[in-house]
């Protein structure tokens, strides 16, 4: 049985790492990827995960799948594209950290992941179903994304959804919409910044915005990461907020995944389930996400900068 199962994209973060001795930007290699980066996360905070993807048969893809292992995440579900390279992203750092993307993926390996090849089997062997939109921005992984997906929701799986939104990857933003509105349908969590926020309600003020897509979508627990402002939260009609931590950030590259993944082990946490949470579940819920995602930011690069429990605990008992 797992705790998780977790699907879409597995990439290669090329990372800035200095310059050469020519002046020449040099990237250092991390492994990545939102929906890996949740069950990575997972993982460190001792839940059983797996994860369905797909990557080129490359040393890239190779990394990739070890580095999974290594973390005690399950790669049965992970397929090898003998034809497609792995998808690279360059992750662009801005003085404070904040981060931008340039993707080498028209298409990548995780692009071409079919619904034939997909584990059904440990789908149905899980409790929560975690995706993101990215592996719906192109066919065949968009097919197999949804097909995953129904089968997830049918098979009564706590379904959680990052849109992680990256407009460069899409043929138009009005595709991109769809596709997330399509996800939003069978979402029972939901994770968006305040930019995806404002991009899917036109809603700047997060109560409505979130109230918007409650209704909308029927998704019971809404989480809106606001940056250094921390993060909003609403539950069903319930509404409220948790403060950021201050860190002195290097990279933000994992820090919505280790928010999403630090939430979604709260609520596995609790004892009678989604279901019977309560308000102040919620709340403490946001507060320990909030903490793991300030701390995947002050090293850099996806997995290699995600924190474990006890890495989180030290943090909380240094703030007191």
């Amino acid at each position: 049985m797992y705790d998780a199962v977790t699907m879409g994209e597995l990439l290669i973060d090329f990372t800035p790492a200095g310059r050469s001795g020519q002046g020449q930007m040099l990237f250092e290699c991390n492994p990545g990827g939102a929906p890996a980066n949740v069950a990575v996360l997972l993982a460190k905070l001792g839940k059983k995960t797996a994860f369905l993807g797909k990557v080129g048969t490359d040393r890239f893809g190779e990394l990739l799948c070890c580095t999974l292992q290594d973390y005690g995440v399950n790669t049965e579900g992970l397929m090898f594209s003998k034809d497609i390279h792995t998808t690279l992203a360059f992750v662009h750092l801005a003085e404070n950290g904040e981060r931008s993307f340039s993707f080498c993926r028209n298409p990548g390996a995780d692009l071409t992941l079919k619904e034939e090849e997909l584990n059904y089997g440990i789908i149905e062997q899980s409790r929560v179903f975690h995706f993101g939109s990215l592996s719906m921005t192109a066919e065949p992984a968009k097919t197999a994304t949804l097909k995953a997906l129904k089968h997830a929701k049918n098979k009564g799986l706590l379904i959680t959804f990052d849109p992680n939104l990256r407009e460069s990857l899409w043929e138009s933003l009005e595709d991109a919409r769809k596709a997330i509105e399509e996800g939003m349908k069978y979402a029972d969590i939901l994770k968006v910044s305040k930019e995806e926020l404002v991009f899917l309600t036109g809603k700047e003020d997060p109560g409505e915005g979130t109230l918007q897509l409650m209704r909308a979508f029927d998704i019971p627990l809404i989480f809106v990461t606001l940056g250094e402002r921390g993060c909003f939260y609403r539950y069903l009609h319930a509404i409220g907020t948790a403060p950021a931590y201050s860190v002195q950030m290097v990279d933000s590259t994992g820090a919505g995944d280790s928010f999403f993944g630090a939430a979604i082990y709260k609520v596995l946490e609790i004892p009678g389930g989604f279901h019977q949470m309560t308000v102040d579940d919620v709340a403490e819920c946001a507060r320990f996400a909030n903490a793991a995602g300030a701390l995947a930011t002050v090293n850099k690069g996806g997995i290699p900068a995600l924190p474990n429990r006890a890495t989180i605990d030290r943090f909380f008992r240094e703030l007191k």
